[in-house]
């Protein structure tokens, strides 16, 4: 007989492995919160990982049946977890409980939960902090830990540790490589408990791979079936809205992705243009593929190379002032007689492959993914910028680390097919935009190892399209329809919208 030995799941609910009804998580923002992962432990807790908001625990005949929390800290407490992003539980014969995060490693307690050792930034570096949903899991005394650069297994809970990764990784793993994958970047772990071959099984982005003993040696596989159940996002609901917005053809979708469709060519949710995640950054200037080390990036469009090198925070970076200019009404902007200069540039490269001078077509190579400069794990971070002047150092400076004509990638490089965008505007009372709003409500299943929860506006240092002018974009939508929710100055404000693939929806939200 075989089973999965995890149990994958992703919104909060009755599940029939568990003999009591689950209780409503505390809620303090009102907007529901964002259920990454589900895991019963052993004992018949009831462990829940979550979007920004920590680890939830019921325990089985303790207290009143109330939720117990447990969060990261600014300090380096052993009662704190490592981040508040959490989407994976694993469960060992001795006790022991181990958590994965969605961009800062792993932890384990042995002790139900008081307190916690972690892996994060400072104990892995730039890799392996990005955990695979669900991505952990035990056989015996081994730990399997998947992530986005390859496998961490140990058998002495953490003491020691050995990889399973691709070519490339063992070429940069710091510990003994104990086996060899196709690709480093982990979508998915199983393990398949057979009587007579016990099975390990893995999707990345490169197909499926299955190992009988342990993960030493793997083989090519077709995928097999599993029950999922997502719901990804909360969704506010009000019924008997009247469809708002408008959908009309984007004004400037003349890009192509930078990230090839049989790489992994989704957009990082957790931290899109102007996102805080979750207020734990300064709001971003760019979009961020995330993908496994020495895959190749591609140029979004004709031009010519105009920076080839270091960028800021010793980022090697490359820079393409494009053939194409962007009209724009007079008087929206210095420079508006004429039509904009546009730009993209593309950081944290391993290797560039580009030279200044160099004429390059979409789709061309131009370098290969890295973690250089500012980064916490393997990708490519783009921007596209729109500006007034014919200037390399208003783009690309080592000394800016805000420059001041970028705008949204999402509006600029075509939609995966088959899925639309939506664009608008987030004011106040007085017209003024209203920064770092989140709306909520949109459903956005893909990638689920960078998760979407919510859109965010615009911030301070973020800058507008000037065409659009608007305070937040997101592509990449799949077709519906969609009950949007903002707060503005303490009043929620809803919008229902409808999706079409191909199409920008524009959307405004007033009190």
């Amino acid at each position: 007989m075989r089973r999965a030995s995890c149990v994958v799941a992703s919104m909060l609910c009755v599940c029939p492995l568990a003999a009591q009804q689950i209780p409503q998580l505390p809620d303090s923002s009102g907007w529901g919160v964002h259920v990454l992962a589900i895991s019963h432990a052993p004992d018949s807790a009831v462990w829940v990982g979550t979007y920004g908001q920590g680890i939830f625990v019921l325990r089985r005949g303790r207290g009143n049946g109330e939720w117990e929390r447990i969060r990261s800290s600014s300090d380096t407490a052993a009662h704190a977890i490592s981040w508040d992003f959490v989407h994976a539980f694993g469960f060992g014969p001795h006790g022991q409980i181990w958590y994965g995060t969605v961009g800062n490693g792993w932890g384990l307690s042995t002790d139900g939960g008081k307190t916690w050792k972690n892996w994060e930034f400072g104990q892995l570096g730039p890799e392996w902090q990005y955990v695979a949903p669900n991505g952990i899991v035990t056989r015996g005394d081994t730990t399997y830990i998947a992530t986005a650069d390859g496998i961490k297994l140990t058998w002495d809970d953490g003491q020691t540790w050995r990889v399973i990764t691709d070519s490339i990784g063992a070429t940069t793993a710091t510990d003994p490589v104990f086996g060899r994958i196709e690709n480093q970047y982990v979508l998915t772990l199983h393990v398949f408990d057979d009587e007579d071959r016990p099975e390990l099984w893995i999707r990345n982005v490169k197909g499926a791979e299955i190992s009988i003993d342990g993960g030493r040696t793997w083989e090519k596989n077709s995928p097999r079936s599993w029950k999922e159940i997502r719901d990804p996002t909360p969704h506010p609901r009000k019924p008997g809205m009247p469809l708002a917005g408008t959908i009309s053809r984007p004004k400037h979708t003349w890009f192509r992705r930078p990230i090839a469709r049989t790489d992994q060519p989704f957009i990082d949710q957790t931290y899109r243009f102007g996102s805080t995640m979750g207020g734990n950054f300064q709001p971003h200037q760019g979009v961020e593929f995330n993908n496994a080390d020495g895959t190749p990036v591609h140029a979004i469009g004709d031009g010519v190379v105009v920076h080839s090198g270091p960028a800021e925070r010793g980022a090697l970076t490359v820079a393409i002032r494009h053939d194409r200019r962007l009209p724009v009404t007079p008087g929206r902007g210095p420079g508006a007689r004429h039509p904009y200069y546009l730009y993209s540039v593309y950081y944290h490269n391993s290797k560039l492959l580009a030279q200044v001078g160099q004429r390059v077509k979409a789709g061309d190579v131009i370098a290969l993914v890295g973690n250089t400069g500012r980064a916490t794990n393997d990708h490519l971070h783009l921007e596209v910028h729109a500006s007034p002047y014919d200037s390399t150092r208003l783009i690309v400076d080592s000394a800016v680390r805000y420059p001041p004509y970028n705008t949204n990638p999402e509006l600029w490089i075509e939609p995966l097919p088959g899925t639309g965008m939506i664009a608008g505007q987030v004011r106040d009372s007085a017209g003024q935009p209203v920064e770092q709003a989140r709306i909520y409500g949109l459903v956005k299943p893909e990638p689920r190892e960078t998760p979407f929860s919510f859109i965010e506006t615009y911030g301070p240092r973020n800058h507008r399209d000037p065409i659009y002018m608007e305070d937040f974009g997101i592509s990449d939508v799949p077709p519906g329809t969609y009950d949007l929710g903002v707060e503005i100055n303490g009043k929620r404000v809803f919008r229902q919208v409808k999706v079409e693939a191909g199409k920008l929806t524009w959307v405004e939200f007033k009190p």
